[in-house]
């Protein structure tokens, strides 16, 4: 029609544009061509009704934009983005022709939904893939195949459609070519991101293959596309658009809250999978090599005292009366050794009211273990069968065994934690018997009041000014956030003999410099950074600025696997708030014998109990447990637990010691975190499908959610009113 011509000749004179006649000729020509499909009769109809548009607009410039938009806005090219030059929304296939474009959404919308309904089928299907989308390799060539998936991309080249079908394996470009049905070709060109398909056609090589993805040396070309699904609303965020490790300029909460659409996400997929892939390994190891069992422990339980707040769940038959979800089936598990299972295992899912942070979830996964009839050793190789076979099935690396051993008194010694990163140096150096008595009286305080003084000498001291170093500076500020009260510091002198830094403490320290240095192992130009006070804080405070500055330095090895048990922890710890001693572990861990021989004082007696501890991180830990009423009930005594209170809590598994306990122990590997650490996440809440957020709440679901009345009354539970506003 006249005015199509029209449009195309504003259109070619304001943005230059010689190519638009051709365009708008071959786009008439297919328009008026005999067409058979519903979907080819919806488009001519819209390209007459947008010429009229077009040439009733008042404006010269504006005709010449709607002109562009209703040209090129029809359902058949991509959804319009922003232009990066322009800023103004362009559909992508015309985005090197075009430098602006205005296009109507309610007409792009109305076309849209037209097509949807044509493309359709009426009836439900169920079509079965003889092909995943990600495996098609060169040697696929003449195969006819069938693929199911989602559309990844979608460009339409005007005579020539490219589609990417994606699904859990990856994804591959369709084409139609001459030998495509119409039928075909005119549902690929209609296709949007995220559309559900099933394409049937021939594989063929690529005349311009691309070898950065798997699929890249190889194409399918359409015979039959049916469209199963469309997409009926915008989409929150890009699924494949976004480059790898750009998971931080998507919000968490938009993911979490669109959980479906996340998983579908290249990443995602493949953290899920490498979920799947490493309990399949770690079930192989205790299967296959050592015969262990797999045995279910209940969930619905009753409420023990094991550190964390339990999840309680009301009981309908018992009137007042709760069940609590497991911390850990640490209970059932020993009864189960009892029982004569002798190894056993599960994939347990565990739950804890309380605080979260990047690497807890109020419910989460750990594989749980124990077995009868072994020594630590053999726990402890067991452990490292089950740690290699992760690493290496999930992220092909060999870990070096025997992993190395370090006492709880050691690490706490030059690391200031029980789970150190020891890729890296820094290690503290104790000073009380040092700086005993000096001059600088913060430091000869701290040890008079029984305290300690720690330091860590930093190489090439320079790398940090003394700005970062005084209040208000990072490094300063991690001496802080970790509970001291200031960060202490000197440099070594060119001398290495001397200290150079704040008049005070140089002055002070001055008589015992030289082997203050001598015991940081510092040199000439090194920085000694210093912590005094109660060994807890100075442990803590230290121990994240170690971490700080190993990071800023860049002093953190890539690619390196530091992995080694901790062991030898002290059975209690005190507990302040509480004014009472509590078991560090749990109060089912055996004393160590030697500590408790000849009425050794068992609550001075090291646990017999060991963490697994990868990069910095503990993946994992157990115990031997123990297995004698007696013994137990010593414990339950150190912790203050009365024999009432005990046996109201306990009394099952003290009845159960009565019948002929075997000695057993065991370890848990947090199998989240260990996931987190091989897929290189930064939070665990990328390797669980549905996780909560940090104020425990699921996104999604919006759960936790209020219940009904009568839901509340069958539990005999009513809801409180606020005093302050008389609110339920």
């Amino acid at each position: 029609p006249e005015s199509m011509r029209l449009a195309a000749t504003n259109l070619s004179s304001i943005f230059g544009l010689s190519s638009t006649r051709s365009a708008l000729a071959r786009s008439l020509a297919a328009a008026r061509a005999p067409r058979s499909s519903p979907l080819s009769r919806v488009r001519e109809s819209a390209l007459e009704n947008r010429a009229r548009n077009v040439a009733h607009a008042s404006s010269p410039i504006m005709t010449s934009a709607a002109a562009s938009a209703s040209l090129l806005g029809l359902a058949r090219f991509p959804a319009p983005r922003p232009s990066a030059r322009s800023g103004v929304a362009v559909p992508a296939v015309h985005r090197r022709r075009f430098t602006a474009a205005v296009v109507p959404p309610r007409a792009v919308a109305a076309d849209a939904d037209i097509e949807t309904a044509n493309l359709l089928p009426d009836a439900l299907q169920w079509p079965a893939r003889d092909q995943t989308c990600g495996t098609l390799r060169e040697q696929d060539e003449g195969r006819v195949v069938t693929l199911c998936g989602w559309v990844d991309k979608q460009r339409d080249m005007g005579g020539i459609v490219f589609a990417d079908v994606r699904d859990h394996t990856g994804f591959v470009q369709v084409v139609s070519d001459a030998d495509t049905p119409k039928e075909a070709t005119d549902a690929l060109a209609a296709m949007r991101a995220e559309w559900v398909v099933c394409v049937t056609g021939r594989v063929k090589k690529r005349t311009a293959p691309n070898d950065k993805v798997p699929t890249g040396a190889v194409e399918v070309a359409a015979d039959k596309v049916t469209v199963l699904n469309t997409v009926a609303k915008s989409l929150p965020f890009s699924i494949s658009g976004a480059p790898e490790g750009d998971d931080d300029e998507l919000r968490e909460e938009v993911r979490l809250k669109n959980r479906v659409l996340d998983l579908r996400r290249p990443q995602m997929v493949r953290n899920l999978r490498l979920r799947a892939k490493t309990v399949r390994a770690l079930r192989k190891v205790l299967e296959d090599t050592h015969d262990f069992l797999e045995v279910e422990t209940p969930i619905l339980t009753r409420s023990t005292p094991e550190g964390a707040r339990d999840y309680l769940v009301p009981s309908r038959l018992q009137p007042g009366a709760c069940f609590a979800l497991p911390q850990s089936p640490q209970l059932f598990k020993q009864m189960l050794m009892v029982a004569g299972a002798d190894r056993y295992y599960q994939v347990a899912r565990c739950f804890r009211d309380e605080d979260l942070r990047a690497d807890r979830q109020p419910e989460f996964t750990q594989l749980d273990i124990e077995m009868s009839f072994t020594d630590m050793d053999g726990i402890l190789n067991l452990g490292e069968d089950l740690m290699c076979a992760a690493f290496k099935e999930g992220a092909d690396v060999d870990l070096p065994r025997p992993f190395r051993r370090m006492t709880y008194a050691e690490a706490m010694s030059k690391y200031g934690s029980d789970k150190p990163d020891v890729r890296y140096g820094l290690e503290m150096a104790e000073l009380a018997d040092v700086v005993a008595g000096t001059e600088f009286k913060l430091f000869a305080g701290a040890v008079e009041a029984g305290g300690v003084v720690k330091a860590i000498a930093v190489p090439q001291g320079s790398r940090i000014s003394n700005s970062r170093l005084k209040p208000k500076g990072d490094v300063f500020n991690e001496a802080i956030a970790g509970g001291a009260g200031g960060l202490a510091f000197a440099r070594v002198g060119e001398d290495g003999v001397t200290l150079e830094g704040g008049k005070a403490l140089c002055e002070g320290l001055q008589p015992v410099a030289e082997k203050l240095i001598a015991r940081c192992g510092a040199g000439a130009g090194d920085l000694l950074l210093f912590g005094a006070g109660d060994e807890g804080t100075v442990n803590k405070a230290m121990d994240r600025v170690r971490q700080f500055v190993a990071k800023t330095l860049d002093m953190v090895p890539e690619g390196q696997h530091a992995v080694l048990w901790i062991t030898d922890f002290p059975m209690f710890e005190w507990n302040e708030d509480e004014n009472r001693l509590e078991a560090l572990h749990h109060p089912f861990t055996a004393p160590n014998q030697e500590d408790v021989a000849d009425g050794g004082d068992i609550k001075q007696a090291r646990a017999i109990a060991y963490d697994l501890v990868y990069n910095g991180v503990e993946v994992g830990g157990g115990s031997l447990r123990i297995y004698r009423r007696d013994v137990q009930e010593k414990v339950f005594d150190a912790i203050g637990l009365g024999k009432e209170e005990a046996e109201e809590k306990f009394g099952y598994l003290m009845e159960a010691f009565q019948f002929g306990a075997p000695p057993h122990g065991g370890m848990a590997f947090g199998l989240d975190r260990l996931v987190m650490m091989l897929a290189g996440a930064k939070s665990i809440r990328d390797v669980i499908a549905f996780p909560k957020t940090a104020t425990a709440q699921c996104l999604l679901t919006a759960a936790p959610g209020d219940v009904s009345d009568s839901q509340m009354a069958e539990l005999h539970i009513a809801k409180a009113k606020r005093e302050s506003d008389g609110e339920q």
